[in-house]
């Protein structure tokens, strides 16, 4: 096993479990009879979908599971609702109480609870333990699922499935994911790439690190300015959302509004589809806090982003390639359009910063240490953080599974350490939701968050509308005068 997946393994602790987590609504429903058919014939395949974690005093390795039962990892479930409950809230609470569910390490570090009668349809709860690969190597196992999908190439070719799947996988989602590292690996060189694939591996010869420090060593001045960036990151805003969690968990998510409505934003104020989404994020956490009577002016909340660092052609591959860059949300300012200007500087500030690799090698060291020692290593961070935030967009037309549609998706990547709050913004066919996962000790309601977005974007697009020709459009060295 790598460093940095070892790194993730024993990363669990009673307040956050390590799993990625995600929920597939389907019409109409499937059974588990074709599920496990569909499993078995697709993502059985992959070795580490057979294989469990075990650890011993050389490190982490993947073992065969000789005692593998499908039964296991595929299962069903009835979802009991109270009076008065709605569907989505009984399915919401079922994710909750599966997310700090820890998975069985006796078994592969997986399992898909299928609920066959949810509103017309089935529900698909999907929990796979981070060790076992990021969420971009996860989407792209997951869409081997999908109709006309197929098991994983021996060799890389290209390969053609129903919906354009692999397509949408390249074209819009490891492109744009890993713009920031795209462009420091150009600047670095191409002895950058193989920099980073020595510090995945754990085997590496003298000659070969020599090679590493010589290819650091021409990265120069960025490197240093990025690691000086990193190492002095001042403690996260005080918050209700910053403290010790606990060990229960809560999730929400809204229903998905028009991403061409996304888009014309983007297109008016000269930002991408991302800048608009994360400030409506700011100011939906923003809202949330003052209407629990906390100050906000002047405050920033940060949120750990994670940029994939994979080449294309190796998106199916399992395992951790990716880095992590912090991204200042400003939850204090009122006016929607320049927190989206905000924001797009930012994000701007960011691209063509070595960060996403420097993180991705503390990870690698963390996997090299003993338990105690990454952990604390990995508490430095967590004070520094409020959230961490996944922003992946989805194929435009709807895929189907099994013969049913997937109506809507929405997936969590965990939160580390002391971390309580993550949050997931996914386009899909055509529409965009907004979904978090909160500890109840820092945020005992996340539903109060989400019902913020909406009306948030609701305010974005008429405050936009309402810009005059030329100035909608504005510079960031422009953005418009500030109001209420």
């Amino acid at each position: 096993m790598s460093k940095v997946d070892t790194a993730w393994l024993r990363m669990d602790s009673p307040s956050n479990l390590m799993m990625i987590l995600g929920v597939w609504l389907l019409r109409p429903g499937i059974t588990r009879a074709a599920l496990s058919e569909r499993v078995r014939e697709r993502l059985l395949p992959y070795p580490r979908f057979v294989q469990l974690a075990r650890e011993d005093a050389t490190g982490a390795h993947w073992v065969e599971d000789t005692d593998f039962q499908l039964e296991r990892h595929v299962v069903s479930h009835r979802l009991a609702r109270r009076r008065g409950q709605t569907a989505q809230a009984a399915l919401q609470a079922r994710v909750a109480e599966l997310a700090m569910q820890p998975l069985d390490r006796r078994h592969p570090l997986w399992q898909l609870e299928l609920i066959e009668d949810h509103e017309g349809g089935s529900a698909l709860i999907a929990r796979i333990h981070h060790c076992i690969a990021d969420g971009i190597a996860l989407i792209s196992v997951m869409m081997s699922l999908v109709d006309g999908g197929g098991a994983p190439p021996q060799k890389r070719h290209r390969r053609s499935t129903a919906g354009g799947a692999e397509d949408w996988l390249a074209d819009t989602l490891i492109r744009p994911f890993g713009d920031i590292a795209a462009r420091a690996l150009e600047a670095a060189g191409g002895g950058a790439a193989r920099s980073l694939s020595m510090l995945a591996t754990p085997q590496k010869s003298l000659g070969s690190s020599l090679g590493q420090a010589m290819d650091v060593a021409r990265m120069g001045g960025q490197l240093a300015s990025d690691l000086a960036a990193l190492a002095l990151m001042p403690d996260d805003s005080a918050t209700r959302l910053k403290g010790q969690p606990g060990a229960t968990k809560r999730v929400a998510w809204c229903q998905p509004i028009a991403l061409d409505e996304v888009k014309a934003i983007g297109r008016a104020l000269n930002c991408s589809v991302n800048d608009v989404l994360l400030a409506c994020v700011a100011g939906a956490i923003g809202n949330y806090l003052r209407a629990q009577g906390d100050a906000t002016e002047g405050q920033a909340i940060r949120a750990m982003v994670p940029v994939n660092l994979r080449p294309m052609e190796e998106a199916w591959k399992l395992g951790n390639r990716f880095g992590l860059v912090p991204l200042l949300l400003p939850i204090g300012i009122l006016n929607p359009v320049e927190r989206v200007f905000t924001v797009r500087a930012r994000m701007n500030e960011l691209k063509g910063s070595l960060q996403p690799l420097l993180t991705f090698g503390l990870l690698s060291v963390a996997g090299l240490l003993i338990k105690p020692a990454q952990d604390a290593m990995l508490h430095l961070f967590g004070r520094k953080t409020t959230a961490v935030m996944t922003n992946v967009p989805g194929p435009s037309t709807k895929l189907k599974v099994c013969g049913a549609t997937l109506e809507q998706t929405m997936f969590w990547v965990p939160q580390t350490g002391t971390v309580g709050l993550g949050v997931s913004v996914l386009s899909y066919g055509g529409g965009v939701q907004f979904g978090v996962i909160a500890d109840t000790a820092l945020c005992p309601d996340p539903q109060r968050i989400i019902d913020e977005f909406e009306p948030e974007f609701a305010r974005l697009l008429t405050v936009t509308l309402m810009l005059p020709w030329g100035e909608s459009a504005a510079s960031p060295s422009r953005p418009p005068r500030k109001s209420g």
